[in-house]
């Protein structure tokens, strides 16, 4: 079955013509029943077929004794059946020649290895007989956007009015409780999808869906694993470009949560620095929690047009306004000074004692004078150095903060930048009318300032992600070239390989005796470095491979005899290419560089501090291999160890220009060069502004 067809088969069931339900019974609290009730209460108007053993009919519609008395090729077929009935209903599906099944019962892969051999058995079998499954392990999913609710799930058709979202999650549990969340928030769900295992459908072929779906202008998903990540950020790219924001919460960082998944949905979790970097790259909104999810998802399907300039803030509490500074710098969310023409216009609106900054106090007069807020808010929302407000409001009493609300929805409402709204008392009363009159605005209402402006940080870093995305990059090309080798290259085949391509190493080669060492010393000029080479020795320094600074050749000849003596006590069977002899290079910055293809996901750079910092200060920087250079200069400089190359103590500035250049190349030379696994230069020593930089170790492992 190809992607093509699958990808039809997700359409077919998700807009099924005709419905099948096998297992059904008249108790309203069995899994048939529940479906069966919901496709009335929805008025299904496509055919639906029932298949009981134990009824002639159910509610007036006749029932068929098994799938093989269907009519052939019926849209989509429900089995209500437990796990041991679903490898025969399959078969049976199959014969008839149905489009999809949803299949409910668990007691597959997310059991173990017992389970993942059922479950494989049954995907072999859809696959091969062109049946597009959803599941096991799944809930189904509700799609009100047509009309159809193949779930067990009771559900009725009445919807909030205004934008829709959609969903689509692994697990059944969260795609129940999101559509509840945005629901209740005031927002229509076009799609609420549950994977379960995908066994057959995944949730690449639900996106490829609901990006094409016109009523949802958002896509939250929930995934544990993403089976198929190169056509993923190939359906990103295409949400991207459809301008419609994909916002995916992923669990997996830690090793316990990567247990988890695997007894929950059978997911065997990837890489997840790798996925985040190239995500982000196709600005995918990643977030970290349940509620960034739902309140991410929320501002980005009111408001399409997300941000690439920081936030405005307007309260009405002094306290509030230290606060949201260091909260601000915390999670990213840079605060603009407003405009000249801003100060001027709130130095009206507002008392002579008011200070105008971002965030904005208004000041206690808000509670006599509550005209204040629009006053404030309309030169903010009008000010273009403001990609977005957050008005976090201290409510008072019942009357003061129904006129709050009431004067400010008339100055935001239609705004085309994201507006949220937050309270700063948590659960405390609140007029009847304050909330439902937010959410009538069209505005998102938040219970703690604290989840606004992490929402609206998220929405911004999506907006600039999205924004950069457009931009092509200017990145250096290079040819293809022909690598001297399969699997790790020794350090002297590495540089030699890295200097055709314009990179720059310390002056030396490789010598097979001592006598050749000797000769070739005397000609670099003393102090030098000997390092012994060998694909095989990956760590040379582990080994005893590195001696550095030999001075003379009374020395060389005893580091020579050392080096041999320890590489072969460490690696009794090691056979070396030979000994690389090099000129002590100058001390610099030292930095590690280099790019990895994930078997996966593609190819990524790699920046941090070098030597051991990299492994002490685990600072690293991942990212995509197309960059234009100001990304990743700004990605450098992000590094914890970035003061360094800004110049400190009286030391130089690095060649930062330098640095960027030399990660533009590697990029270049992962894309024109797909047999290139791994590079690792470490350390890269970066030299003063204008001095450029030097390979002092390098491996190159290709497949």
């Amino acid at each position: 079955m190809s992607a093509e067809s699958i990808g039809q088969g997700a359409g077919r069931l998700l807009r099924p013509r005709s419905v099948a339900i096998v297992g059904v019974s008249p108790e309203p609290d069995s899994i048939g029943g529940a479906v069966l009730a919901n496709l009335e209460r929805f008025n299904y108007g496509g055919a639906i077929h029932l298949v009981s053993r134990s009824r002639d009919a159910i509610g007036g519609r006749p029932c068929l004794p098994a799938i093989d008395e269907l009519p052939e090729g019926v849209d989509a077929a429900v089995l209500a059946l437990p796990q041991a009935g679903i490898v025969d209903a399959v078969a049976s599906c199959i014969k008839r020649k149905t489009g999809a099944a949803v299949i409910f019962a668990a007691g597959f892969a997310e059991i173990g290895d017992a389970g993942r051999v059922a479950q494989d058995k049954l995907a072999r079998a859809a696959k091969a007989g062109g049946l597009a499954l959803q599941g096991p392990n799944c809930i189904g999913f509700v799609n009100y956007a047509d009309g159809v609710p193949l779930t067990y799930e009771p559900v009725t058709p009445a919807q909030p009015d205004g934008p829709a979202v959609a969903i689509a999650a692994q697990s059944g549990a969260m795609a129940s409780s999101l559509r509840a969340a945005f629901q209740a928030k005031g927002l229509a769900v076009a799609q609420a999808i549950s994977t379960g295992n995908e066994a057959g459908l995944c949730v690449e072929d639900f996106l490829e869906f609901l990006i094409g779906e016109s009523k949802a202008r958002a896509i939250a998903l929930f995934v544990e694993q993403i089976r198929q990540p190169k056509r993923f950020l190939e359906l990103a790219a295409r949400a991207r470009q459809a301008a419609k924001p994909v916002v995916l919460l992923h669990p997996g960082r830690s090793a316990r949560a990567k247990d988890s998944a695997r007894s929950h949905t059978g997911a065997l979790a990837g890489d997840y620095a790798v996925m985040e970097t190239l995500l982000r790259r196709q600005a995918v909104a990643l977030v970290e929690t349940v509620e960034e999810l739902i309140d991410v998802t929320e501002i980005l399907a009111r408001f399409p047009q997300a941000p690439v300039k920081g936030a405005a803030i307007v309260t009405n509490s002094g306290a509030f306004k230290g606060f949201a500074l260091d909260f601000c710098e915390s999670i990213g969310l840079d605060l603009p000074a407003p405009s000249a023409a801003t100060v001027a216009a709130l130095k009206k609106a507002l008392p002579p004692f008011a200070s105008i900054d971002n965030p904005l106090d208004v000041t206690g007069q808000l509670i006599k004078e509550p005209a204040i807020l629009p006053r404030s808010v309309e030169p903010l929302l009008a000010d273009s150095s403001f990609g977005s407000l957050v008005v976090a409001v201290v409510p008072g009493g019942p009357q003061q903060a129904a006129a709050k609300v009431q004067a400010l929805l008339p100055a935001v409402a239609g705004s085309v930048k994201p507006v949220a709204v937050a309270t700063t008392h948590d659960e405390g009363a609140l007029p009847a009318e304050f909330i439902p009159a937010i959410r009538g605005a069209g505005l998102p209402f938040f219970r703690s300032p604290e989840r606004a402006l992490r929402a609206m940080a998220r929405v911004t870093a999506y907006g600039r992600a999205r924004a950069a995305a457009e931009i092509s990059a200017t990145a250096i090309k290079l040819p293809a070239a022909k690598l001297p080798g399969k699997g790790a290259l020794a350090e002297y085949q590495s540089k030699d390989f890295l200097v055709a391509l314009g990179f720059r190493t310390p002056r030396g080669a490789l010598v097979r005796d001592v006598v050749q060492a000797k000769n070739l010393a005397a000609r670099l000029g003393y102090p030098v470095a000997l390092k012994a080479q060998s694909g095989a020795l990956s760590h040379k320094s582990d080994a005893g491979g590195v001696i550095l600074g030999l001075v003379d050749a009374t020395s060389l000849v005893q580091g020579w005899e050392k080096l041999n003596a320890a590489v072969h006590k460490a690696h009794p069977r090691i056979v070396l290419d030979g000994v690389l002899v090099e000129a002590m290079a100058e001390p610099g910055i030292e930095m590690a560089v280099g790019a990895r293809r994930d078997k996966e996901w593609g190819p990524v750079l790699m920046v941090a501090l070098g030597g051991v910092w990299i492994e002490a200060l685990k600072d690293i920087r991942l990212m995509p291999v197309d960059l234009d250079a100001k990304d990743i200069e700004r990605e450098i400089l992000s590094l914890k160890g970035a003061a360094l190359l800004k110049g400190m103590r009286g030391k130089p500035a690095g060649d930062v220009p330098a640095l960027v250049e030399a990660m533009l190349r590697l990029g270049a030379l992962m894309q024109a060069n797909p047999a290139i696994v791994e590079i690792d230069i470490n350390p890269l020593t970066v030299y003063a502004k204008g001095k450029g930089v030097l390979v002092l170790d390098a491996l190159i492992v290709s497949a």
